[in-house]
């Protein structure tokens, strides 16, 4: 596509903006890959839509505050990109598009006291769990509280998990193979804590020894993905200093923070650090990936009376912004006793997409009500999945259907496996 737009004028950023716009050629294969396009319908709510939009506004053409409705429903979830033949990195532009644009919208006060609280609790597990406690004490008043609170206190467990902090180092059993570094998360330590103790015991058995740095901070994916590009650039920094080099990647578990991760060298564009970015971003991968880099697992049996279904859910971030999707596939097929169905619709995103569910609730809401109603069709007992959002999200709206069914993250199903038992489910 042919554009005006002023590169020199938009910083290092400018570069990729460009780059994405002109790849495009205006085809259309993203429409029916689109999550918004098939919840609403509207061109302007299609990546192909949202591009031209970009474009125009980079270009002076469009306000910024007549674009920004429509850039703000894009979940991000890259699925155009795995559906685009022309190889449009339109990941590259939104993020970029959308720190640019924060600078010079102009945002309500109800929108700037949700994202201070969102950027001064999320990222730290200690304040989010207080945030959490503080919430669900104030559930019998919700009916007082702001539409965007009332969404967050939804999203809480009914109760919270017991903290389970993980030691610094965790030995490999037998011989070891390898040695990883661990990225822990961050609301994933509060909501569901067992998914690091389940990735590390996985790891321990087959040989890995697991650092799990105390220095390491929030991936950053948070504020990246939602215009506060300084903030992600300082998240970044912090975790380039405090992960080992002594190690043989860096394991990530949670989707959303790997493909944080691996966006490293675009934040830090044109800075001083972006080589060192390179190098990081290249040693991360997640710890499907990596499990299935180190050999098959052993098989483990789930003593169930009959062959339990598990309907195995990408996680967008894992899927599409990593390509990663016969690893988690491959590794729970190895599992004695264990049918894996796909899911209907399977590629199109579940509605989380980080805090997603606070800034366009219905979206989120019609999403997460699709993607359980296909869930059902298949009959499974379970669904595995490899990101802790997408879990939040599907339990949610599983749970308000007819039918018990178990929402795992993949290495927690692994954990059973080898343990040779089967849990509650955990959310």
């Amino acid at each position: 596509m042919l554009h005006e737009i002023p590169v020199n004028t938009l910083g290092p950023l400018g570069e990729p903006m460009a780059k994405a716009v002109s790849t495009c050629v205006h085809c259309g294969f993203c429409l029916p890959a689109c999550p918004t396009y098939a919840a609403l319908g509207e061109e302007m709510d299609s990546p192909r839509g949202r591009i031209v939009l970009m474009k125009e506004t980079l270009e002076g053409g469009v306000p910024i505050e007549s674009a920004m409705p429509y850039i703000d429903r894009c979940l991000g979830c890259l699925g155009c990109v795995t559906a685009c033949p022309s190889g449009v990195e339109y990941g590259e532009l939104v993020t970029p598009f959308r720190a640019w644009a924060g600078g010079q919208r102009q945002r309500s006060l109800a929108d700037r006291l949700l994202r201070r609280m969102m950027f001064s609790t999320l990222p730290y597990p200690g304040r989010f769990r207080m945030a959490a406690r503080m919430g669900r004490m104030a559930a019998p008043i919700r009916r007082l509280l702001p539409r965007r609170l009332r969404n967050m206190l939804d999203l809480l467990p009914s109760r919270l998990p017991a903290a389970d902090p993980l030691p610094e180092l965790v030995p490999a059993r037998g011989t070891r193979r390898a040695r990883v570094a661990l990225l822990a998360g961050c609301a994933q330590q509060v909501l569901a804590p067992q998914i690091n103790r389940a990735t590390v015991e996985v790891l321990a058995h087959h040989g890995v020894e697991v650092v799990v740095p105390r220095r390491q901070g929030c991936c950053g994916a948070l504020a990246a993905h939602t215009g506060a590009m300084s903030l992600a650039q300082a998240q970044a920094r912090h975790n380039l200093q405090a992960f080992p080099t002594d190690v043989d990647a860096i394991v990530t578990n949670a989707a959303g923070c790997g493909s944080g991760i691996h966006e490293y060298p675009l934040w830090l564009h044109g800075e001083p650090e972006e080589e060192a970015a390179e190098a990081f971003a290249a040693r991360v991968c997640d710890v499907s990936v990596f499990l299935s880099r180190l050999g098959p697992l052993e098989s483990g049996r789930l003593p169930v009376p009959v062959p339990m279904t598990v309907a195995y859910h990408d996680a967008c971030h894992l899927a599409h912004a990593q390509k990663v999707t016969s690893e988690p596939r491959q590794l729970l097929s190895a599992i004695e006793n264990l049918r894996l169905v796909e899911i209907p619709e399977g590629e199109l995103c579940c509605g989380s997409a980080g805090t997603y569910n606070l800034e366009q609730p219905e979206i989120a809401a019609d999403l997460g009500g699709r993607k359980a109603a296909a869930i059902r069709s298949t009959g499974a007992q379970a669904v595995a999945t490899g990101n802790i959002g997408c879990m939040t999200q599907i339990a949610t709206h599983l749970a308000a259907g007819p039918g018990p069914i178990s929402v795992y993250h993949t290495m927690e199903i692994l954990a059973m496996a080898i343990a040779g038992h089967v849990e509650g489910a955990p959310c």
